[in-house]
């Protein structure tokens, strides 16, 4: 599979480095990968903490990797022992084709300790401090308040499937992570999202779309306008409601 020799090169050239662990999350760890359809994501943790020259090296793997298949949805977070436990952090991270720091989230984290499939090295047990509920829940609120929410008002944006798409099902997910306390695959979110009150025509249009065989045709343009519109008026009101009820 052009996944696991995407793997296989990635933690060869990794190996160098000297890597403690090498960790999957998201939909390869929770088991809803879906290849050429899902990212790739990825925590290592380095036994430094990275330099310069660590920075170097990482962009001059990934730039090696670029001809690879899937190897732009290939993105992953750089830890060391000595930065892991603090969760506000940033670290160097490689996604979308560039280098940056960035922290990992709560939820990141509690998904590495109930489905983080190990690649490499140590269990995330063993190195990395465990979530508690109120931290995952005051994130989930957060995230839910000051990015989604203000983004709901930008009409341009849900025009994009990866809007609409990542926006229900974030909106799922956090839910069922307030009112339950565990984490859900994006497939899950999709089932949970017609009890939730989620317009029904765009949650088929969501499935079909990242769960249907065969690549699609591009939507007519009213569609498009249409399906931007219900999901923007079902989840204005529904996250001040979710925010309201656990903040």
């Amino acid at each position: 599979m052009p996944t696991d020799a995407l793997l296989d090169r990635f933690l060869t050239g990794l190996a160098p480095l000297d890597p403690v662990a090498v960790w999957a999350h998201g939909s390869l760890g929770a088991g809803d990968y879906q290849e050429g359809r899902s990212d790739l994501d990825l925590v290592a943790v380095l036994p430094r903490p990275a330099t310069a020259r660590t920075a170097w090296r990482l962009g001059l793997l990934h730039a090696r990797l670029r001809d690879a298949p899937l190897a732009g949805l290939l993105h992953c977070t750089y830890l060391s022992p000595d930065t892991v436990a603090d969760p506000e952090q940033r670290h160097l991270t490689w996604a979308h084709q560039q280098l940056f720091k960035r922290t990992v989230t709560p939820v990141t984290r509690r998904e590495l300790h109930s489905f983080g499939r190990v690649l490499h090295g140590e269990s995330p047990e063993h190195l990395l401090p465990p979530v508690g509920d109120p931290e995952l829940a005051g994130f989930v609120v957060r995230d839910q308040r000051e990015f989604w929410r203000p983004n709901v008002d930008r009409a341009e944006l849900w025009r994009q499937d990866v809007w609409v798409d990542l926006g229900l099902i974030t909106f799922a997910r956090a839910t069922v992570t307030l009112r339950e306390g565990r984490l859900i695959t994006k497939r899950e979110a999709l089932t949970e999202l017609p009890a939730l009150g989620a317009p029904g025509e765009v949650v088929e249009d969501v499935a079909e779309r990242r769960y249907g065989r065969g690549t699609r045709p591009a939507p007519p343009a009213e569609w498009t306008a249409r399906r931007a519109e219900l999901t923007r008026c079902y989840l204005g009101p529904a996250i001040d409601t979710l925010v309201a009820s656990y903040s």
